[in-house]
């Protein structure tokens, strides 16, 4: 059994229900049982007694081309995990892109961020050679980095706060910096943060790391890890947006791509594109006045 949690168009939704149903009406994945969670709310939820979950993906594709959903193979519940990446996800910004701004480097490395979010580049390699373009800036370019141009995505502290009112264990994981990221995860919330460390001599940037590489393998760990720490039968959910969040996506129970790249897209089950980071708690049915801010 499939069971899709969906956020639409309100004016087109009907039409688009429609339209689905008849393009599965003669496939593995028909439509049993289709009706709104609340009669006032916004979230359709879509029943389906077969398992291919590729096949529904692909019609929802079609038909709800703009939409935040959750496909699940089980009845949909408040996970006990969140995991989740920082850059463009937690926040709206690449961190390491608007701190290369204050060494004139934008552009170079923002081309090479893209690159490697999309999956073209190593993403060690990648990282290594954006931060050895950085060599030389001040360290207090990071301080105003943080307060100019650093921001939180809309909904994310209420996302993360009313997760863990539920009982919901949060732990931010970053390809980018502990400078950065300690900091938004107080701002948010998080329970715990994990980051790669820039060496700074003398209050500037050497260009080099401190420690291991926190990457995809380093992502996917930290959610195994949290699941294990739970116990049995731990739902988990985890969000980000490139190539390096495939791994905890894929693992975990609801891996959501928000506004993601095309490979994050279509490595996951669920997905943000129309609304804010609160369109999750829609789609997990916590009510908007138990939400916490």
């Amino acid at each position: 059994m499939l069971i899709t949690r969906l956020i639409a168009e309100p004016s087109s939704l009907e039409k688009a229900l429609d339209g689905l149903t008849v393009a599965l009406a003669d496939t593995s994945v028909p439509v049993a049982h289709a009706a709104m969670l609340d009669f006032c709310g916004d979230v359709l939820q879509i029943e389906s007694p077969g398992d291919d979950m590729e096949a529904l993906r692909a019609a929802l594709d079609v038909h709800f081309p703009e939409s935040d959903a959750i496909v699940s193979r089980d009845v949909i519940q408040v996970p006990h995990v969140f995991v989740s990446d920082m850059d463009s996800t937690m926040i709206g910004q690449e961190c390491i892109d608007e701190l290369a701004d204050f060494a004139g480097l934008k552009d170079k490395v923002a081309e090479i961020t893209e690159r490697a979010m999309q999956g073209e580049l190593n993403f060690e390699a990648a990282l290594r050679e954006r931060v050895d373009l950085l060599s030389g800036l001040g360290e207090e370019a990071i301080d105003q980095c943080l307060a100019e141009r650093i921001r939180p995505t809309a909904g994310a502290r209420v996302l993360v706060e009313t997760l863990k009112s539920r009982g919901c264990r949060t732990a931010l994981v970053t390809g980018g910096f502990h400078h950065f990221a300690d900091v938004v995860a107080d701002q948010l919330g998080f329970e715990r943060t994990i980051g790669n460390r820039l060496e700074v001599a003398g209050g500037k940037l050497t260009g080099g790391l401190v420690g291991d590489i926190s990457d995809s393998s380093t992502k996917r760990a930290v959610l195994l890890e949290e699941v294990a720490a739970k116990g049995d039968n731990v739902v988990s959910m985890a969000a980000g947006d490139g190539a390096n969040d495939i791994p905890m996506i894929e693992a975990a129970t609801y891996g959501i791509a928000f506004r993601a790249k095309p490979k994050a897209r279509a490595a996951a089950n669920g997905w943000v594109e129309r609304g804010d980071l609160t369109s999750l708690l829609k789609l997990l049915d916590i009510p908007e006045k138990d939400w916490v801010s």
